[in-house]
């Protein structure tokens, strides 16, 4: 199996975020935050949670909101899961972050 792309793995997960993005009927705000709490739900990586902050921004989610849902699942996946949440979605921010900046500086 050949590829013309430099990023198989890229191009693939994002066919597959746009695929679900164009057939679920959630509005974007309740769909990221849907996402959000599944990737707390299976203790993603931060890298996971940085795929999420373009479209959060973009939905106009706020921090409490994020919050908010946080508080929400932590009695369904616990404690140590909403706390490594909560410190992947820093990480994630951290990283957005610094992209911006190294872009803003060329």
């Amino acid at each position: 199996m050949s590829t013309s792309s430099e990023t198989p793995v890229l191009d693939t997960l994002a066919a597959m975020t746009l695929d679900s993005v164009e057939r679920c009927g959630l509005p974007p705000d309740t769909l990221i935050l849907t996402r959000l709490a599944a990737l707390a739900a299976m203790d993603a990586p931060a890298m996971s949670y940085l795929a999420h902050i373009d479209p959060a921004i973009r939905t106009d989610l706020t921090p409490a909101q994020v919050q908010d849902v946080l508080v929400a699942i932590a009695p369904i996946v616990g404690t140590a899961r909403v706390m490594s949440a909560a410190t992947h979605i820093t990480e994630a921010l951290g990283m957005a972050i610094a992209v911006a900046e190294s872009g803003s500086a060329a």
